[in-house]
């Protein structure tokens, strides 16, 4: 196991910001996520886990501790059968060091459907159930089987069932009641072999419309591509390089508010705004329209940060962009929204470095 100093930790993120970590280790199997994570209880040190950095900010000032980049590789398949008809499906196991995309693109090769609409998502397969990631229609929460982690608090690896991992929009045990105390090694995905595309989502129907046509049905390599294609029109394929690709992805979360809240805000807007039922009495609001309604615009900055100019949900490094400035950004828009909706927004990235 080798362990640096000083390692600076903005190229690890696809914001390309932040200071260096005290401590830093590549762990490539379970036995150096162990060895890893030992070393620093001994000296007392805090503790982060770092996939793919797609889903974080990190402070100027750096982590003043052990950061520990998780690089477990390793994908494997079993076909079995579930259900009272027996009906055949497909659980891989991939290891949290495996680039998601990349998985992705392998399921809906092997015609594997339940992740073609998660195309495109940047980061590692260790973050996919912590922050039970979703987009167009899915979620990892829905064909996750189990997750493998090592228990920090018990010091043993666990394989933790779906309902045992919580999941919940946007949130599972691991970023919630849980933080911190596990650290994702493997994750068993359960897909249904020969099934049909999720197409529930309007931009993928609307993408798909001329392969519906006479009742045919596009295939999932397809829905996948087209997935790929609505993020990079909205800045959000972050492989690209694209300055309005240098972002955490969707900066915030969309609220859900009340039946009583939404009446309220639609009776004072011009236009109906657009929504999603979200459990009995709830309602979930896209966070990009309310980020427009409160007066920022698709390209707006604010010094070296700012809003993407193709879309408002994430918000960019221009260039040299600092820590504060973004902070600084997320705060304004935030205090307007909760001026103008009565509505507090949620961001999404992991902060890191930042006093709580």
């Amino acid at each position: 196991m080798l362990v640096e100093e000083n390692k600076l930790l903005a190229p690890f993120t696809t914001l390309g910001i932040g200071g260096p970590a005290r401590w830093f280790v590549e762990a490539a199997s379970e036995d150096e996520i162990v060895e890893a994570t030992g070393w620093a209880r001994e000296r007392g040190l805090a503790l982060f886990v770092l996939g793919g950095g797609s889903n974080l900010l990190v402070s100027d000032a750096g982590f003043d501790g052990l950061v520990v980049r998780v690089q477990v590789r390793g994908v494997s398949v079993e076909e079995t059968s579930a259900g009272s008809q027996g009906s055949l499906q497909r659980v891989y196991s991939v290891a949290a060091g495996e680039d998601w995309d990349s998985f992705v693109q392998r399921a809906v090769e092997d015609s594997s459907a339940g992740v073609e609409c998660l195309a495109g998502i940047p980061g590692t397969v260790g973050g996919t159930p912590v922050q039970n990631v979703g987009a167009y229609g899915q979620e990892v929460g829905t064909v996750i089987e189990r997750v493998r982690a090592f228990d920090l608090t018990d010091r043993v690896f666990v394989e933790l069932s779906a309902e045992e991992c919580g999941f919940a929009y946007r949130r599972s045990r691991f970023n919630s009641e849980d933080r911190g105390r596990f650290i994702v090694s493997r994750v068993g995905y359960r897909l249904l072999p020969g099934g049909a595309p999720t197409l529930r989502y309007g931009d993928v129907r609307e993408a798909m419309a001329p392969s519906l046509v006479g009742g045919q049905q596009p295939t999932l390599a397809e829905v996948a591509a087209a997935v790929r294609r609505i993020r990079r029109a909205k800045g959000m394929l972050l492989v690209d390089a694209d300055p309005d690709c240098r972002s955490a992805g969707s900066f915030f979360k969309n609220p859900v508010v009340s039946e009583a809240h939404f009446r309220r805000i639609t009776e004072s807007s011009p236009a109906p705004p657009p929504s999603f039922l979200a459990g009995p009495g709830l309602v979930k609001m896209p966070a990009a329209w309310l980020i427009e309604q409160a007066g920022f615009s698709k390209g707006y900055t604010r010094g070296a940060a700012g809003i993407s100019s193709r879309h408002t949900l994430a918000l960019v490094n221009k260039g040299g962009a600092s820590s504060l400035e973004m902070m600084e950004l997320a705060d304004q828009i935030k205090e307007k929204i909760e001026t103008k909706f009565g509505i507090p927004l949620e961001m999404e990235p992991v902060m890191v470095g930042f006093e709580s």
